[in-house]
């Protein structure tokens, strides 16, 4: 028996196992233990044991599901690019809350026990968050490694090259574009898709948690998708832009970070319709990757900008997931391509459904909204149960009026003052070649911790 065959023998024992244990948990976990990658995937973990075959750690085997694990193996390259994206939300997700009683908090997920702890058993804004930042993580980490060659089952996104250079109506030389489609842009297509295919795997849609965590998944790749812009380069004699060539580069994740805390400052509370689905199919499934999960036809329709709708760059017949038989479509590498009709009408049902708010007054949520279900439960006092830490010495700052500020963030108890030396290094200077040199400064802050 040699080396190829010990380990996937190994590898079948890991999964019946692992299939087990999702078995038993409840269903509200069933589409996040993956968000544990980030933790597992170290670099010398996912690396080649022989030609065509990858090397998955089996800490990280375990945390994915049987489909993710196909989706991993039939596109090369792409198990990185989830490690990097996890990272990427846990990352985002912390710096966005670095100065709130909850501050997204993340655990060992050895001990058998969700990265992010038990607040994400209840559908509270916190999970909402939760899932829409990792959703949009891996969409916008997995577009840009096709771009960059990463990924084996993509390339950039060629989809604009067909486009008629663009003209300008003052002052143009006739016959001649003020710029034209070329470059390598973020695959965002595929990004998109792959997200639905991996991330969303295990919420089938059939309460209204599963609903929930649907719709911020969802609301997290649409903001990906709408704010990609535009970047363009000049051409010309003399360093003159006679002719430019643009391409659709992604934004910066802290800017979706930042939009999508917004979008948890302003949560909608929801439950779920009487009617489900929509009349006529408008929903996502219905309008492609770009349509939204709820809300209005303003919401649904994401445009990037550079003015040109998103669910024409997703139809590309190479590069693109619109077209299901496509060389390059995630489609043709996945179980749905074996599928017939009736499976991928089946899998556009799952989105194609509509939340109402709790409070009828309210308007419904739109496709960008996080939506939860209670209340955020206290995040005060220790809580091992929620697996609530509290604000127990906890640092703030004693002249913010805000959320960072000591009354709220040490919820009334008080607060503790001291002063403490800190050694930084300061006053660098860079010497030819190659190196800095920096003197160690001390100084004295004054810290304020919770009681």
């Amino acid at each position: 028996m040699n080396l190829v065959t010990v380990v996937a023998v190994c590898l079948m024992a890991i999964s019946a196992w692992a299939e087990a244990e999702s078995k038993s948990k409840s269903g509200r976990g069933r589409g996040s233990m993956w968000w544990g990658i980030a933790k597992a995937g170290e670099p010398n973990n996912i690396s080649p044991l022989a030609p065509g075959i990858t090397y998955l750690d089996p800490a990280i085997h375990a945390t994915l599901r049987r489909k993710q694990r196909r989706l991993a193996r039939e596109n090369p390259g792409v198990l990185a690019a989830i490690v990097k994206g996890a990272n990427l939300a846990i990352n985002e997700c912390q710096h966005q809350f670095r100065t709130r009683r909850w501050n997204c908090s993340t655990r060992n997920f050895l001990r058998g026990k969700n990265l992010f702890g038990k607040i994400v058993e209840r559908g509270c804004r916190e999970t909402a968050f939760i899932y829409a930042i990792t959703s949009a993580a891996v969409t916008h980490s997995v577009a840009r490694a096709c771009s960059e060659g990463s990924i084996e089952s993509c390339t950039c996104d060629y989809s604009h090259h067909n486009r008629e250079p663009q003209m300008s109506n003052v002052g143009a030389v006739a016959g001649v574009g003020d710029w034209e489609w070329g470059g390598c842009s973020d695959n965002i297509g595929f990004g998109f898709k792959f997200s639905r295919e991996f991330v969303d795997t295990g919420e089938r849609g059939r309460s209204l948690r599963e609903k929930m965590n649907l719709h911020n998944n969802e609301a997290g790749r649409a903001h990906v998708q709408a704010e990609m812009r535009q970047e363009c380069k000049c051409h010309g004699m003399s360093g003159s832009c006679t002719m430019k060539t643009c391409w659709m580069r992604l934004n910066s994740f802290r800017t979706i970070g930042d939009i999508l805390k917004d979008r948890f400052d302003g949560a909608s509370r929801v439950m779920v319709s009487n009617s489900l689905l929509r009349n006529g199919g408008n929903g996502v499934g219905g309008g492609g990757a770009g349509g939204g999960v709820g809300g209005g036809v303003n919401e649904n329709t994401l445009t990037n900008r550079a003015g040109s709708s998103s669910a024409a760059s997703l139809k590309t017949a190479t590069n693109g997931i619109g077209g299901i038989g496509g060389a390059n479509s995630v489609l043709s590498n996945s179980i749905h391509a074996r599928g017939a009709g009736h499976a991928h009408q089946k899998r556009i049902n799952r989105y194609n459904f509509q939340l109402k708010p709790y409070n009828p007054e309210h308007k419904p949520p739109g496709a960008k909204d996080l939506v939860y279900l209670e209340p955020s439960p206290g995040f005060c006092e220790r809580n091992p149960r929620l697996g609530i830490q509290g604000t127990h010495g906890r640092q703030c700052n004693d002249t913010s009026i805000g959320v960072d500020g000591c009354d709220l963030m040490c919820c009334g108890r008080g607060y503790r003052t001291q002063e403490v030396t800190v050694v930084e290094r300061c006053s660098c200077t860079f010497h030819w070649c190659c190196e800095v040199k920096c003197k160690l400064c001390r100084t004295k802050k004054t810290i304020h911790t919770c009681l």
